[in-house]
């Protein structure tokens, strides 16, 4: 190596010492400014951490309600009601064209008798109505194909081997049509149309949190801009970067997010366990969601780690553009 190429390495060395020894200094003064002001320290980190809890509790409601409507949608089932002469070699051949679509999971028969005890069982409290129902000449309850279905949306397949097949046709119960899900499939179509308008809430307010944690970030940065001006001026004068000055307002701004994405994991965590008994005994289906977060919580807190640090940069930027002129 020659004298020449040794300098050279030995000048860029020297030059990557100061450029580390610089930002580690940059961030240490970061680290003393984001101490200074309590309360300014205070405000924004709460307001921070009620915008990351509010992008954590839309998530977590999200797949929360997600997990409860497919539950739902697992015990909704057709009931295809039939004529309670049909034979078991009826039952076969139906049972197995149903099975033949693509969007039947699972189908089951009831016998006439077996609805007409499970009636019975599920209504034991009313003696008198289940004494008229004793009396009738024949059995008021039709049997019936119970059909659990993988899209309840997508029904047109089964509706129309019911209506044109001629072995359905022949079978069917003519005083009682298809249920189709009736009055749960409408529920469970309304549970979904609620999911989607909680997610635009959730994301409506999770934007304009966004703003005004921006906003509040950007007057404390600006007030330490203007707390500090004789600080700066005399970095200033003894000819200090303009990036050394800067820096420690972004790192301050990022300190900020860092310790507000803390806070909002675990305070979201928190309230998700707390939350897990009480909507488990109203039938919502919170466990998966709750297994998910325990399971992901350190890639979900450096997503939160690296959304609060974006805010915080994003507001530093626009403060130090605006009122730091070096």
């Amino acid at each position: 190596m020659s004298n020449h190429e040794g300098r050279s390495n030995l000048r860029q060395n020297k030059q990557l010492r100061r450029r580390w020894l610089t930002f580690v200094r940059m961030c240490r003064y970061g680290v003393n400014n984001f101490s200074r002001n309590a309360w300014l320290t205070v405000a924004a980190t709460a307001v921070m951490t009620v915008t990351l809890l509010i992008v954590f509790s839309t998530l977590v409601a999200r797949n929360v309600l997600l997990s409860t409507v497919d539950d739902l949608r697992n015990k909704v089932d057709v009931s295809i009601y039939l004529k309670n002469t049909i034979t078991e070699g009826d039952v076969a051949i139906l049972t197995n064209k149903l099975k033949d679509s693509p969007n039947v999971n699972n189908v089951r028969f009831i016998s006439g008798e077996e609805a007409k005890k499970s009636y019975a069982k599920d209504h034991s409290a009313d003696a008198e109505q289940l004494n008229i129902i004793a009396d009738l000449p024949r059995n008021p309850f039709p049997a019936s194909l119970r059909v659990s279905v993988k899209d309840l949306n997508n029904m047109k397949g089964i509706e129309d081997l019911v209506a044109t097949d001629a072995d359905f046709k022949k079978s069917l119960e003519p005083s009682r049509k298809p249920s189709f899900a009736g009055e749960r499939k409408v529920a469970i179509e309304t549970i979904g149309q609620g999911i989607e308008f909680a997610q635009r809430a959730g994301i409506t307010a999770s934007i304009v949190f966004m703003i005004i944690s921006v906003l509040i970030i950007f007057n404390t940065i600006r007030m330490a801009i203007f707390n500090r001006k004789e600080e700066i001026q005399m970095m200033k004068l003894i000819g200090a970067d303009r990036n050394f000055i800067r820096g420690p307002f972004m790192v301050e701004a990022m300190m900020y997010g860092f310790f507000a994405a803390i806070i909002a994991t675990v305070l979201g965590w928190i309230g998700l366990r707390g939350l897990e008994g009480p909507l488990s005994s109203y039938g919502i289906i919170i466990q998966p969601t709750l297994e998910l977060v325990t399971i992901m919580s350190p890639l979900i807190l450096g997503s939160m780690i690296v959304l609060g640090a974006v805010i915080g940069i994003i507001s530093s930027t626009f403060a130090v553009h605006r009122y730091l002129k070096v």
